[in-house]
């Protein structure tokens, strides 16, 4: 299929361009999102500091805007550096983490999408139907949200915020405008291993801040992790638990290559 080789093609441009990846994000998985970004082949930067967070990202190739420990000063950071990035025309990834559960992530969830227009927002079930005004519910940070009509939420959203919309679940959905695909890799195990999700936008944010085409860069970080967790899995022997599968995620995304992607990774159209 076309957009297996275009994705395929994308980790070849990220393996070579290795581009820089501003993150603010959950201080809970801050260093396996920087870890993550380190294994697909780009660099992380975790700059956070309203001193310094413009300057920063004037030298990265994507932004990540992670909202899953939200405090006032890092909101603050979130909005000065979005609109930077916006102006000098650098990708900016939005994940809404827990949006629905307080009103704190509500209200700053629609303030950054309002104010920074992110170019891609990668979310669950739950959280994406939130942003779209479909009444669900949330536990925490988790999904509970039937993941029955993924496609329609994903295309109503995209059409609706005009930008890139992933839904991680059982079965990913990447949209964009009428543009559709469904990605088929993953394996329940990984929502065991706490940060799957924040993991997943950073490797979007490393292949966007590469390609030029930011559904492919998308589907391609969803992609990615789904693949490597069904690798990582594969490779457990009796006995071995997610703390081996924690280390064997990583060794898979580490050892990812194009023809790994090409052979492994199952996509359909919408």
């Amino acid at each position: 299929m076309e957009i297996l080789q275009k994705i395929s093609d994308g980790l070849i441009a990220l393996k070579q361009k290795k581009p820089l990846v501003h993150h603010i994000t959950n201080y809970v998985t801050v260093n396996d999102c920087a870890n993550i970004t380190l294994a697909i082949g780009a660099s992380p930067v975790m700059a956070d500091d309203i001193e310094e967070v413009e300057e920063m990202v004037s030298f990265a190739s994507s932004l990540v805007l992670n909202i899953g420990t939200l405090n006032s000063r890092s909101i603050e950071s979130m909005l000065v550096v979005g609109k930077k990035a916006k102006e000098k025309g650098i990708p900016i990834v939005f994940d809404p983490v827990g949006v629905g559960a307080t009103n704190l992530r509500t209200v700053t969830a629609k303030q950054i999408i309002e104010d920074v227009r992110p170019d891609v927002i990668r979310g669950n079930m739950s959280e994406m139907k939130i942003l779209a005004g479909i009444a669900t519910e949330i536990k925490g940070v988790d999904s509970v949200a039937d993941e029955m009509d993924g496609e329609k939420v994903a295309l109503y959203l995209s059409q609706k915020l005009s930008c890139v919309i992933a839904i991680t679940g059982k079965q990913d959905v990447i949209a964009q405008g009428n543009k559709v695909c469904l990605i088929h890799n993953g394996h329940p195990i990984l929502s065991e291993v706490t940060g799957t999700g924040c993991m997943a936008t950073s490797l979007i944010a490393s292949y966007c801040g590469a390609n030029d085409d930011l559904f492919v860069g998308a589907a391609a970080g969803v992609m990615t992790m789904g693949l490597a967790g069904e690798l990582a899995r594969q490779s457990l022997k009796a006995g071995e638990g997610i703390g081996t599968f924690r280390a064997r995620l990583f060794d898979a995304v580490w050892n990812m290559t194009p023809e790994i992607l090409e052979k492994g990774g199952t996509i359909t159209n919408g």
